[in-house]
């Protein structure tokens, strides 16, 4: 409860979020790639879509599950450490059935900001569409952890952008391009909502 009290004040406003709905119209499966230092804004902002999320298997991610279920996400168990194999075919299946992912890819341990290839390859077995999708606030808190966790304040201005939406294309070199273009994409979106 305290959390959403503080979420509910935060003052909201995206950049490029028509080409998040360009993809909603198509309804066409896709996945948001976002870095796990913007999560806890930007899975209140789409709270009740829906969305499936990979979530570890550690005590900090079973907190994360409890909140994330109580917004209305679907909970899929597993991270690049541990259950990698059977998280990334419950996200394809999650994508087969017609739902949304979301996935951090420096998660759960980082490097911060450190593309892993899973969510590409998901979006491969998928057919899905990679939306990119970052969240900026000048006043937060940031913890002192490997990723630099954002805790905007009560009532700070919130910026939700999203990238432009691509495809993976099939085969090993169709993925190392899919990295380098998401790579590229996460620091174009960045820019474009002027982040610091």
């Amino acid at each position: 409860p305290l959390v959403n009290m503080l979420a509910g004040s935060w003052r909201i406003r995206t950049v490029g979020e028509a080409r998040w709905q360009s993809v909603l119209a198509r309804r066409v499966p896709y996945i948001f790639v976002l870095w796990h230092e913007a999560l806890v804004p930007l899975l209140w902002h789409h709270r009740h879509r829906q969305i499936a999320i990979i979530v570890s298997r550690g005590r900090e991610g079973r907190y994360l599950s409890d909140y994330a279920s109580g917004l209305g996400y679907r909970i899929l168990s597993g991270s690049s450490s541990r259950g990698g194999p059977r998280a990334l075919l419950g996200a394809v299946r999650a994508l087969g059935e017609g739902n949304a992912v979301a996935i951090t890819p420096d998660g759960p341990r980082g490097p911060r900001r450190e593309l892993k290839p899973g969510v590409l390859q998901a979006a491969q077995r998928g057919a899905a569409w990679v939306v990119p999708l970052h969240a900026t606030c000048a006043k937060a808190w940031r913890l002192r952890s490997w990723d630099r966790l954002c805790i905007p304040k009560p009532g700070a201005a919130v910026t939700v952008g999203y990238g432009e939406p691509f495809q993976v294309e099939a085969g090993p070199d169709g993925l190392a391009r899919g990295m380098h273009h998401t790579t590229e994409a996460m620091a174009r979106l960045e820019a474009e909502m002027g982040a610091r």
